[in-house]
């Protein structure tokens, strides 16, 4: 383009008539739109080839003056056709209306009903619904949904996570039968306490890998972690692990890997079963044994022991001492939701001590004349701090006020490596409608469900908190009595074995 603009302008310039200026325009309409222009003093005629240049211009220049050429012709345009008034647009606008309502569809531009109009799929509710076998419930729909609890803390919001699954609809079809109702028993609370939900999963896992066959192509290591995973995740969605669950599902997915692929796999299932019921015996059963025997020698005749809610370990010391023939007193103190406390306390009766039962609101007198305090623990963190139901940090706080020496009884399978400064940042939320107000109505009388949808009312139903070390005067766990300083020593010792 540019060498055609060099011959043009470089060629002599011969003065024009009105016969050449007719044919000059002829010219300019005949040629494309396309053709270079010249852009010295002849403006608009169409560059010819044999035409020479004296001066050179580059190619900035020339986009340049493209530029301001449309711009002017932009500018004419609108200078010819002036904007409609507004009056003009709402009246265009109220006669489409009108048309639009006046003029109905045709039967082909209707689509079906529940069937989208433009991608013509159907929706989820038009679908005929699936036939259910006899006795078997249809799961509530939405419009139908029980209401699932109080309003939510803001400073909380992270702890209450998915809602747990309260039925086996939509679980997956890997998840096996035993831990479908696994996890619907642990969810109401039916299996409760840390170490019954750590055997339980375990002996459950049993009956996984019996019923496990390896997929062809697969080694047994690497597909039977995988199929663990999603009875894991089921479990999870039907309440969170535990510290002792967590651990112990470590050790299980780690002996897994252990195995050699080429080992037949009757023997790898019978070598892993053999595997769960030692690690039960050893970890679980024998500890308990251990640090039962050794805290039960501490209790003396005429102690008055003090505990809350119920621990498994807990219980089987106090049964020792008193199968020990020794003579003493033991407190159990109490507090809602759960209400733990009072199996504990029918279970001590019936073998024949004498029990007093004592809500936690009358702490400050129940530990007035105390020995001992003993508590359990769902975890004990790495600074030493206790991780137990919630309203133990408050029983251990009343008894340091009074020099009563707190005892802490806990297996190492509960020992953790993670470090917590507080209940907040980690904790368990349940759900906080199971707080309850026994037929106290906040709302209007006879009417025992709107409490839980008031607008000024929220629940915090928190299950554990955080003991601070300084609290604690000893830990018992099967490897002897400790100080809570001493926790990070016994984990390590607990992982290496």
């Amino acid at each position: 383009m540019v060498s055609i603009l060099d011959d043009i302008e470089g060629a002599p310039k011969e003065p024009t008539t009105n016969g050449q200026e007719r044919e000059l325009r002829a010219t300019e309409t005949q040629t494309p739109s396309n053709a270079p222009i010249i852009p010295s003093g002849n403006k608009g005629i169409p560059a010819k080839p044999g035409a020479q240049k004296d001066e050179k211009i580059s190619g900035a220049e020339l986009k340049k003056r493209a530029k301001a050429e449309k711009a002017a012709k932009r500018a004419q345009s609108k200078q010819e056709q002036p904007p409609p008034s507004k009056h003009a647009t709402k009246n265009a606008k109220s006669e489409n209306r009108s048309q639009r309502d006046t003029i109905p569809p045709s039967p082909q531009q209707v689509p079906p009903k529940g069937q989208h109009s433009k991608t013509g799929s159907a929706s989820a509710t038009s679908q005929k619904p699936l036939q259910l076998r006899p006795g078997q419930q249809q799961a509530p729909t939405a419009e139908h949904e029980p209401k699932t609890g109080l309003q939510k803390l803001a400073f909380v919001n992270h702890l209450y996570g998915i809602p747990r699954r309260t039925s086996i609809a939509g679980a997956g079809k890997d998840v096996h039968p035993s831990i479908l109702a696994l996890g619907l028993q642990m969810g109401s609370y039916i299996i409760c306490g840390s170490n019954a939900r750590c055997v339980s999963t375990l002996l459950v896992f049993k009956r996984v890998i019996d019923a496990y066959t390896t997929p062809p192509n697969n080694s047994l290591p690497r597909d039977l972690t995988l199929h663990l995973s999603a009875q894991i995740d089921y479990l999870k969605s039907c309440r969170p692990l535990s510290t002792s669950m967590g651990n112990a599902i470590r050790w299980l997915k780690l002996t897994i890997s252990t195995i050699d692929p080429d080992t037949p796999e009757h023997q790898a299932k019978t070598k892993l079963s053999s595997a769960i019921d030692n690690f039960i015996r050893e970890r679980i059963t024998v500890a308990g044994q251990v640090i039962a025997g050794s805290a039960s020698s501490r209790i003396q005749d005429g102690d008055i022991i003090v505990t809350f809610a119920k621990s498994s370990i807990v219980e089987r010391t106090l049964a020792e001492a008193h199968r020990q023939g020794k003579s003493f007193q033991v407190r159990v103190v109490d507090s809602d939701p759960l209400s733990e406390g009072q199996n504990l306390a029918i279970a001590l009766a019936n073998l024949g001590l004498r029990v007093q039962y004592a809500s936690i609101h009358t702490l400050s007198h129940t530990v007035q004349g105390a020995t001992k305090v003993f508590l359990g623990a769902h975890a004990m963190m790495s600074n030493g701090r206790l991780y137990s139901r919630l309203g133990t940090a408050l029983v251990a706080m009343a008894a340091k006020d009074i020099d009563i020496p707190v005892i802490v009884l806990c297996e190492s399978i509960k020992f953790t490596d993670r470090v917590a400064l507080d209940s907040i940042a980690t904790n368990e939320m349940a759900p906080s409608h199971e707080l309850g107000f026994h037929g106290t109505d906040v709302n209007k009388p006879g009417d025992e469900d709107d409490w839980r949808s008031a607008s000024n009312l929220m629940g915090l139903n928190l299950m554990y908190d955080l003991t601070p070390a300084e609290y604690i005067h000893m830990v018992i766990t099967e490897y002897g009595s400790l100080p809570p300083s001493s926790v990070p020593v016994v984990q390590r010792l607990s992982t290496n074995t």
